[in-house]
């Protein structure tokens, strides 16, 4: 019985303590309303950073996520001047890394100085455009049954040049793995190496940096669809130029066309129309022609598609007539 009254005294006394602290912070909660003690009172200013610092890590939270910016200008890159570390900060990009250097480094501008003489095409040494023979067989077979299609030569007068932004990967010819034969002289080196280069004429740039090298060069990114697209760009040339040959084009109007098309990932293009088009209707064409007769080209690399992230590109491409 004593520990039974013991016990209920002690709940009476709790729930005595609980009911007379209850009306004492609801007393001091509706003085204080009535005397504006809460209206002056200040939060703790550890309180406020709290606060703010959960609203920043919230927006950083919510924040999408960006991928860092790639270049968007497609620069050919001669393997000569390729390096194996990309440049801090690089305007262009390519299959291979370049760092710029000029011949004479007698300033320092940022800016190889390139002497050539054309201000529309980015491209740092010229490139004749190459004639395609078929190859000779090493011993002799006999003739085919049905008649073989003639190859008809090229013109060697180059038209135009072809640039591309934004931001394309068919991969070039093999050349097979026969021995190439030594180059004999200056030019047949210079000739072997720019085999696989775009076509094109050296543009004139004002400038000049430290490094030297013999033969100009600009800072480029190599990127993973960078083999991608100089195939892409080349067999849009190479079909331009024979569109050209064929009209037989004498250089008789100058300007430019550019023309935007979507490049998805199975190779196939799409939405392709005309941005700029400072010539005739007909050249125009051509140009349209060009883009449109090679497709579909390849399926996008592996790397290519996790770097980019959907399943197509914005692509621009500008062709000059000069």
């Amino acid at each position: 019985m004593r520990e039974r009254r013991l016990e209920s005294s002690r709940i009476a006394w709790a729930f005595a303590i609980s009911v007379a602290f209850h009306l004492v912070v609801a007393g001091t909660y509706q003085a204080g309303n009535k005397l504006g003690w809460w209206q002056n009172l200040r939060v703790p200013a550890w309180l406020q950073s709290a606060k703010m610092l959960t609203e920043i890590l919230k927006k950083k939270d919510d924040a999408p996520r960006q991928s860092p910016e790639l270049p968007l200008m497609f620069v050919d890159v001669n393997p000569v001047v390729a390096t194996p570390e990309p440049p801090k900060a690089a305007k262009y990009y390519s299959d291979k890394n370049s760092k710029a250097a000029n011949p004479e480094p007698d300033a320092d501008t940022g800016a190889p100085k390139i002497e050539g003489k054309q201000t529309q095409v980015v491209k740092t040494e010229d490139v004749p455009r190459t004639k395609a023979f078929p190859l000779q067989p090493a011993l002799p077979v006999p003739p085919a049954k049905e008649p073989q299609e003639e190859v008809k030569a090229k013109s060697t007068h180059t038209p135009g040049d072809l640039t591309m932004a934004k931001p394309e990967q068919t991969t070039r010819k093999d050349e097979g793995e026969a021995p190439q034969p030594k180059p004999r002289t200056v030019a047949e080196a210079k000739a072997q190496q720019q085999k696989n280069q775009l076509a094109g004429e050296k543009m004139k740039q004002a400038g000049g940096v430290r490094d030297k090298r013999v033969t100009s060069s600009l800072d480029v990114m190599s990127t993973p669809f960078g083999a991608y697209d100089a195939a892409i760009i080349a067999a849009v040339q190479n079909r331009w130029y024979d569109l050209l040959d064929n009209r037989k084009y004498a250089r008789d109007r100058v300007g430019r066309v550019t023309l935007r098309f979507r490049l998805n990932s199975d190779g196939s293009i799409s939405e392709l129309e005309f941005m700029e088009n400072t010539v005739d209707l007909a050249l125009g064409l051509l140009c349209q022609s060009a883009i449109k007769d090679p497709s579909p080209y390849a399926h996008w690399p592996l790397d290519m598609r996790r770097l980019i992230g959907v399943d197509y590109r914005e692509v621009t491409f500008t062709f000059y007539y000069n």
